[in-house]
């Protein structure tokens, strides 16, 4: 040290968020943020340059994920899927994520599990989503209301996970197909759409791949039983 000043100190800005872009445990930079304001200012500027950023395995919620959402305005890839700790994010969450700029430069989301959010949450993200490639929103109860709505704002979808997805029906599945061009791949496991409803998406596209392909040999057989 010299003059009570720590070398660490010395660090210009730049180096400084070069470093915290290293620490991956949320928990880890909020304790670095509140260091000193020096501190705070590289921690933010770190989340800046990270292109991807996953909230899975962390117990967030709509404020703190929007947060370092918006400050991450680099961002290419974001996961806030639920997990075992469950990822608290609602359809409130969802509206202040579409506000953040990095929004209409994702190539990937995921909201895998959500259950707490429904379509009113999901248009609202999705309308701004343009650059969207690669979307997981299986396990959560929307409808085909926000299937119509990827179709309409995500032009460059190349694969969409609809696990579980049960309120969705043929007609929502269809217009995705439709609107999506470049659509290759569509998981649609654990739905109650008949099989005829496949053989429609691949009459819409034949190079469709649908996962898994087992659904495709079980001719006119229910894939789930319908209480």
């Amino acid at each position: 040290m010299d003059g009570g000043e720590a070398q660490i100190d010395r660090l210009p800005m730049d180096l400084l968020a070069h470093i915290f872009v290293f620490i991956s445990c949320f928990k880890d930079l909020a304790q670095t943020s509140g260091v000193c304001r020096k501190w705070r200012e590289g921690v933010k500027q770190s989340i800046g340059r990270r292109e991807k950023l996953s909230f899975a395995g962390w117990k967030m919620d709509d404020g703190s994920t929007s947060r370092l959402v918006r400050y991450a305005y680099g961002l290419r890839e974001l996961d806030i899927s639920k997990s075992r700790w469950g990822c608290q994010i609602t359809d409130n969450g969802l509206y202040q994520l579409s506000r953040a700029k990095c929004i209409v430069n994702l190539t990937s989301i995921s909201l895998w599990g959500m259950t707490g959010i429904t379509d009113k949450g999901v248009v609202q993200l999705i309308s701004r989503a343009n650059s969207l490639q690669h979307l997981n929103i299986g396990g959560t109860f929307i409808t085909d209301e926000s299937l119509f709505a990827i179709a309409t704002s995500c032009p460059h979808l190349k694969t969409a996970v609809l696990w579980g997805c049960r309120h969705v029906t043929e007609n929502g599945l269809v217009v995705l197909v439709n609107k999506c061009p470049k659509l290759v791949t569509i998981n649609v496991w654990g739905m109650r759409v008949p099989f005829d409803s496949f053989v429609t998406l691949l009459t819409i596209r034949p190079a469709l791949q649908i996962v898994p392909q087992s659904l495709l040999n079980m001719g006119s057989m229910p894939l789930l039983p319908v209480f």
